[in-house]
């Protein structure tokens, strides 16, 4: 014998139960098929009763859309020869339906005994037409009423089954039956007097357990639309992967803290004879599904799911009253007992100081109020608090028979939620250490859900997403090299690099699935109109796990944002140098964010491009050295500029050349007049322990004042063609000494400096090429001999390299 369970889902429609047929004619073995309401009609009734009610002539509508789909079914099941009997049978027993919905309409009030008359029909509906069709499919089949087989109390909407008389009655049926297939409706069950009654919530499920116990059935199957259970939800977890294998002490906790495919009373009768449970997918049947069982793991795998509950509220009853005096906790669990809520999560201060339940949302009015009844003497002698009350959490639950087994799983847990920034309001773990769980804030159910999973179960593969503000040459060249390693990255660093958002000036565009980067511009030109708040928002609301800033701009009100996402835990990786090198105490209390919301803020390419520049800096101050003196040629442009500048080009066209090969800002008088070098001096000073102030910097401007005061680049340019013979004289003076221009900073005894300086032959900064870059770092352990960082300092790819490895690095925090 085998007992089949088919959802909602797996009988939703004509086509559906065609599948259900085609599953069930596959068995050899005489076979009990269990079949819930077509999908969606259950709660239709449930409307209609409600309307019906409340006086409210609506319910006729939902009826008539109950007629509808069960008419429907008929038409596309069954040979037009015997649509008629078929329809008659099912007009009868809507008529009967309506008229229990006129009786509620006319005194304008249920009661549960109605409600279990009204939502049977469902079920009593959709077993008659499927065991209809199977017959009129040539399958050797019956119909068999539940409320003659299972017996329960009269406790009506949720009655308990009396397993007693139900055994007996299902021996006595089986008995005596010879059809091959015997279709039962699920969820409905009688009293011993007759009446109907319903076994609540998954009581489909619970029917088919309860006959397949009866029965001593060789294997349980469930069927559903999702091929199994799965490590995580797979609506919210997309890497979440199907287990094959669970025992029945974990499917219970998986099913009890959300997972749906099973509803946890399913497995009690099944338990103790140790009848396999088999879930399976009816939409893809060749798939194998979870088998559940007695514990085969041994020392098997720790964790086996992570699942579940939202709309959860705390109540949390405290005081010094409560402290050693007896009798406290039984009280208010009696409580909450008597007014009917369930309580899914203890916790309790070892204080004694304060209780904390978690309840479902819909309870938490009641159930606060009860309380605070219950306590009104200690709550006015100020003993006890009133009940304190949080809504709109949810709880997260680790599962796995062996994690009693394991060390330090709670800590990885706890440490993987702190560093996304998921908050923790409440932990209960059992003494039998197969479940640990944590209520939480529901807006961040994925985010703690894909952090979790990606800890416990994505064989370390961190998945980093990243929100990216600017793609011009840096923004552009950083895109490609994020395409061309993704596969080395995944493979080898075990990062799954995603870039979920991309804006620019004009246009930002989001996929939650991540952006194809072969084709990202022309995704970016189909987006919507480019609003920062709006992309501020839209990343808040995603609030992914591991989710990264990339500022490649140069924009003041862009670095203005950066607290904004750091309070919000996520990381910010920029080469825009105007927050760091802003006021002291915005550039410290970016710092310091960072730090207290665990969310990494990276300026690499600040200082440098793609030099590890800040990177060394940052070494040498952690290791306990100490910055004497700092001289560097900070600006790739200004290097290219006087490294092309000679008596046979002007000092115009060099420049020009400089901004068309991408060396300087697209607007040059940022290079040129030395603000840039000034700010990246700053943040070295600031990165070396000192406290400076951008007007601090001694700014030696060799740019004429006029060029200085221009507001356009064509304007700016011509007045490097005006001053062209200052230029050529500064030249020809280095030249005559046997030097060369650059343009140095330094900083030393707590001053910086920044300007045009003529550099003898022998120093280090003589035959300093191109665009490059050298910095000389005199320490207290390289007091005479500097240590000297040289190499590009500018352009596109080196910059995009430099905020690539800030990525990384943060990947591999």
């Amino acid at each position: 014998m085998k007992t089949l369970k088919f959802g909602g889902t797996s009988v939703a429609n004509a086509n559906n139960i065609k599948l259900v047929k085609d599953i069930v004619s596959q068995n050899q073995a005489p076979t009990v098929v269990v079949v819930s309401a077509f999908g969606g009609v259950t709660d239709l009734l449930l409307n209609a009763l409600d309307l019906a009610a409340k006086n409210e002539i609506g319910y006729k509508e939902i009826l008539s859309q109950i007629e509808e789909r069960h008419f429907n079914a008929i038409k596309l099941l069954f040979p037009v020869a015997i649509h008629s009997g078929l329809i008659s049978k099912v007009k009868s027993e809507l008529n009967d339906l309506e008229t229990l919905l006129e009786g509620a309409f006319l005194i304008g009030e249920t009661t549960q005994r109605l409600s279990d008359k009204v939502v049977s029909y469902g079920e009593l509906l959709s077993s008659y037409l499927i065991s209809e069709h199977f017959k009129a499919e040539g399958l050797d089949a019956i119909l068999k009423n539940g409320r003659e087989l299972i017996i329960t109390n009269d406790n009506f909407g949720n009655a308990s089954v009396n397993f007693s008389k139900t055994n007996e009655q299902v021996a006595a049926f089986f008995e005596n039956n010879s059809h091959k297939i015997t279709v039962v409706p699920g969820f409905v069950a009688a009293t011993e007097d007759g009446d109907a009654t319903t076994l609540g919530r998954g009581g489909s499920d619970f029917t088919a357990a309860i006959l397949a116990a009866a029965t001593n059935s060789e294997i349980l199957e469930i069927w559903t639309d999702v091929s199994g259970m799965y490590t995580a939800n797979p609506k919210l977890v997309k890497q979440a992967k199907c287990v094959a294998h669970i025992s029945y002490e974990e499917a219970m906790e998986l099913s009890h803290f959300g997972a749906k495919v099973l509803y946890p009373p399913t497995i009690q009768p099944v338990l103790n004879k140790e009848i396999p449970i088999v879930i399976k997918n009816t939409f893809e049947p060749e798939q194998e599904g979870t088998l559940i069982t007695k514990n085969t793991n041994g020392e098997g795998k720790t964790v086996r799911g992570i699942s579940h509950i939202g709309n959860i509220s705390l109540l949390s009853l405290e005081g010094p009253g409560m402290v050693g005096i007896p009798g406290i906790s039984k009280r208010f669990f009696e409580t909450i007992s008597q007014i009917g809520v369930s309580v899914v999560l203890i916790t309790q201060a070892s204080s004694e100081h304060s209780i904390c339940i978690g309840i479902a949302d819909k309870d938490v009015a009641n159930a606060s109020k009860a309380v605070n009844l219950a306590f009104e003497y200690e709550i006015a002698s100020k003993k006890i608090h009133p009940v304190k009350v949080e809504t709109d959490l949810a709880i997260v639950a680790l599962v796995g028979d062996n994690m009693k087994s394991h060390q330090g799983l709670s800590g990885k847990m706890f440490s993987t939620l702190g560093k996304n920034n998921v908050n923790i309001r409440a932990i209960a773990q059992g003494a039998s250490e197969r479940n640990i769980s944590t209520v939480i804030d529901k807006k961040d159910i994925k985010k703690a859900l894909n952090a979790l999973h990606e800890a416990f179960f994505e064989e370390n593969i961190k998945q980093l997403n990243l929100f990216v503000m600017g793609c011009g040459n840096v923004g552009s060249k950083l895109l490609q090299q994020l395409q061309q390693q993704h596969s080395y990255l995944k493979k080898e660093l075990k990062l799954n690099v995603r870039v979920i958002g991309i804006a620019n000036s004009r246009k930002m565009v989001f996929q939650e699935g991540g952006i194809d980067l072969s084709n990202w511009q022309d995704t970016l030109d189909s987006g919507t109109i480019a609003n920062q708040e709006a992309f501020i928002s839209k990343i808040k609301e995603l609030n992914y796990r591991n989710s990264i800033f990339v500022d490649n701009t140069a924009n003041a009100t862009v670095a203005a944002t950066y607290s904004d996402y750091l309070k919000n835990s996520i990381s910010v990786v920029t080469c825009n140098k105007i927050a760091c090198s802003s006021e002291y105490q915005n550039y410290l209390s970016l710092k310091q964010l960072a730090k207290k919301y665990n969310a990494p803020f990276l300026f690499e390419t600040n200082v440098g491009a793609g030099l590890p520049i800040l990177d060394t800096l940052k070494h040498l101050i952690v290791s306990g050295d100490k910055v004497k003196k700092i001289q560097a040629v900070l600006s790739g442009s200004l290097n290219f500029v006087f490294n092309n500048f000679n008596g046979e080009t002007t000092f115009h066209d060099v420049v020009k050349q400089a901004q068309e090969q991408g060396y300087t800002e697209p607007d040059p008088t940022i290079d040129l007049s030395g603000i840039d070098v000034a700010r990246k001096i700053l943040i070295l000073a600031r990165e070396s322990g000192y406290h400076l102030e951008l007007t601090d910097i001694e700014n030696e401007a060799f740019l004429p004042e006029e060029s200085l005061q221009t507001n356009s680049n064509e304007a700016f340019f011509n007045t490097l063609v005006k001053y062209e013979s200052d230029f050529q004289k500064r030249y020809k003076n280095a030249a005559d000494k046997g030097c060369k221009l650059k343009y140095v900073a330094q900083f030393e005894n707590g001053k910086a400096k920044v300007g045009l300086q003529e550099i003898p032959q022998g120093h280090d900064f003589y035959n300093l090429e191109g665009s490059d870059n050298i910095v000389l770092f005199y320490t207290e352990r390289y007091p005479q001999q500097p240590l000297i960082i040289k190499g590009a300092g500018a352009g596109a790819d080196v910059t995009a390299s430099g905020i690539f490895a800030d990525i990384v690095r943060i990947g591999n925090f």
